[in-house]
């Protein structure tokens, strides 16, 4: 959730009347606070032609129910359309019969554990599904809880790491004062939040696109010692979508254990891959990252992103009781009854749990992997799409091909060796996303294949403008193509790679189980409508979007607007300098404009 602050009303009236904001007709803006009770009407209603609505301050009196829900409705008219916000891995659609179970059970408190044991018992069998989902081993009596996100998850996993990494150092009689944890610099912002408030040093590794976007085990090698308390590891990266290499760097913790005795554990933020990697080539045979792996001592996963449940629910799950340290657990005593508890925060809704348990048991594991299989299907048409396009190129992995992937050096290398393999050429431009899928990996319009053929991800597309493509029209920036794009109703964010490959921007997309094959057509169609317009376009034309640009790049100073000026007065490329623009230097979802 993100901050906001406290609205003084009165000065914003006073800054109002000042301005001479009031029309004439209308109630002066002093009585904003006063309203009246009569019943929302469309075409006469004192609200919508004489009255504010009240925003900011309480009113001395209420208004009827059916006003105050028109009003509220129609300001929400103006948010995005969720299954058309491309941005989001949060789920968006859920089924008829599980919206309604929810509904039913929204006033359920899942800490109510007395009141509501039915609920309770339907919690204690997710977590059961959930823990066999993860390879849980024979003898091992997995413990976990239902949490309200992936946040709350991430900092109860890192601090029983931490705790037992205490336990361990007082009783080899050794400070336990300076602990650190390890993740790369592609960790989403609850990682880093856990470090800052749990006070652990955050060792934030770089990456590049030789370890594609992504924690390198050889990094940590370098940086593991004595006072890491673990590593976290990502199941599907917020930038590009990438597994990380659980089972690599298992493997080099293994190797410091035979060296120093000190065994290190490895926490899984499968925050989004945790319901996708079980059903598809993960769990077919692919790289291990779960409790396969003796390292990895929890997991946590969002039952609110492709668990398929609305917003509201994260899992965490630990292979053992053992791997959580006694002294956190909580007995309570509370309305006649005894539970005991290990989450940060108390009354929690119930309803998404249930929701959870219908999906699991509803889909089984032939309906999650339909689902997974279908939408890792369309992040592919799309990425061989844009590809096909010839003026974008894809960052993330997916659409590679297994034998075809990771083939020496960067992203872009791989790309032009897969393609220089099948004797392709890049494509003409085309128009709509019917000649583009044309042209696009044949294997994707039919036939059996599946995701244990390619590369192993989330149905994640990242993608940017190429080299060729920025050479020849230097003047298109790339945020302009996602403004373009929400004005026609999607919602695809661009912003920079992590630190050390920030000068890269990427726009991405999140393909969910709502993107049919209609709707990504419409997709492919719209980006390169657009794309076109851009490039139809003299640069001077953009003067306008490019204007919205600068809350990104800061103060420009009278030099550069200087040199701007001269350019335009000889005809030259004004906007061809690289923007001054503001970096996400802290990582994704870390800084405002």
């Amino acid at each position: 959730m993100v901050l906001a602050t406290h609205v003084d009303a009165e000065d914003i009236v006073q800054r109002l009347l000042v301005s001479h904001i009031t029309s004439p007709g209308h109630t002066n803006l002093l009585n904003a606070g006063r309203v009246s009770h009569t019943h929302y009407q469309p075409f006469d209603s004192q609200y919508s032609s004489q009255e504010n609505f009240p925003k900011y301050k309480i009113p001395t009196d209420g208004a009827p129910a059916d006003t105050v829900y028109q009003f509220i409705h129609d300001e929400l008219d103006l948010d995005g359309k969720p299954n058309l916000n491309l941005a989001s891995f949060v789920s968006t659609f859920m089924e008829e019969n599980a919206t309604k179970l929810l509904e039913e059970n929204i006033s359920k408190n899942i800490a109510d554990a007395d009141e509501y044991p039915a609920l309770l018992d339907i919690h204690q069998r997710c977590i059961s599904i959930i823990a066999n989902l993860w390879a849980v081993q024979p003898g091992e009596r997995a413990i976990g809880s239902a949490t309200t996100g992936s946040s709350e998850a991430i900092h109860l996993g890192g601090l029983a790491m931490k705790r037992r990494w205490q336990e361990r150092r007082r009783a080899e009689g050794k400070d336990a004062l300076h602990p650190n944890i390890i993740m790369g610099a592609n960790a989403q912002v609850a990682l880093e939040k856990f470090a800052r408030y749990f006070d652990v040093e955050p060792r934030i590794l770089p990456v590049s696109a030789k370890s594609h976007y992504r924690l390198d085990p050889e990094l940590v090698r370098q940086n593991v010692d004595e006072n890491t308390i673990g590593v976290f590891v990502i199941m599907g990266s917020t930038y590009t979508g990438h597994y990380e290499p659980v089972e690599e760097v298992s493997k080099v913790l293994d190797e410091y254990q035979e060296r120093t005795g000190i065994d290190i554990p490895i926490h899984v933020d499968a925050a989004s891959g945790g319901f996708i990697a079980p059903f598809t080539d993960v769990g077919a045979g692919g790289p291990k990252w779960n409790f396969e792996l003796p390292r990895v001592k929890s997991i946590n996963a969002s039952g609110h992103k492709f668990g398929l449940v609305y917003a509201g629910l994260g899992w965490i799950i630990w292979r053992d009781e053992s791997f959580l340290p006694e002294h956190l657990i909580f007995e309570l005593h509370y309305l006649g009854g005894t539970e005991k508890s290990f989450t940060l925060n108390f009354s929690r809704p119930g309803g998404q749990v249930i929701a959870q348990y219908f999906n699991l048991v509803h889909l089984g594991q032939q309906g999650f992997r339909n689902i997974m299989e279908s939408s890792l299907a369309n992040a592919r048409l799309l990425a061989d799409s844009l590809e096909a396009t010839g003026w974008y190129t894809v960052v993330s992995d997916i659409h590679k091909r297994r034998e075809k992937a990771h083939v020496g050096g960067t992203v872009e290398s791989a790309i032009k060796k897969a393609k220089s393999a099948v004797g392709s050429q890049k494509p003409e431009p085309k128009h709509g996303a019917g000649d583009v899928a044309a042209t696009a990996s044949p294997s994707l319009m039919g036939g059996a294949e599946s995701s244990a053929d390619f590369v192993a991800g989330l149905p994640v597309v990242a993608f940017r403008l190429n080299n060729d493509f920025k050479a020849k029209y230097p003047h298109i920036e790339q945020e302009t193509i996602s403004l373009m794009l929400r004005a026609k109703g999607w919602i695809i964010p661009n912003y920079a790679l992590p630190p050390n490959e920030n000068h890269i921007e990427i726009l991405r997309v999140v393909v969910r189980e709502s993107m049919t094959f209609d709707l990504l057509e419409r997709l492919v169609t719209d980006i390169a409508s657009v794309t076109e317009t851009l490039m139809s376009k003299d640069q001077i034309d953009l003067v306008v979007l490019q204007e919205h640009h600068a809350c990104h790049r800061g103060p420009v100073t009278k030099r550069e607007q200087k040199k701007k000026e001269e350019e335009r007065a000889v005809g030259g490329a004004a906007h061809i300098e690289e923007p001054r623009r503001k970096r996400m230097a802290n990582g994704i979802h870390r800084s405002v404009c």
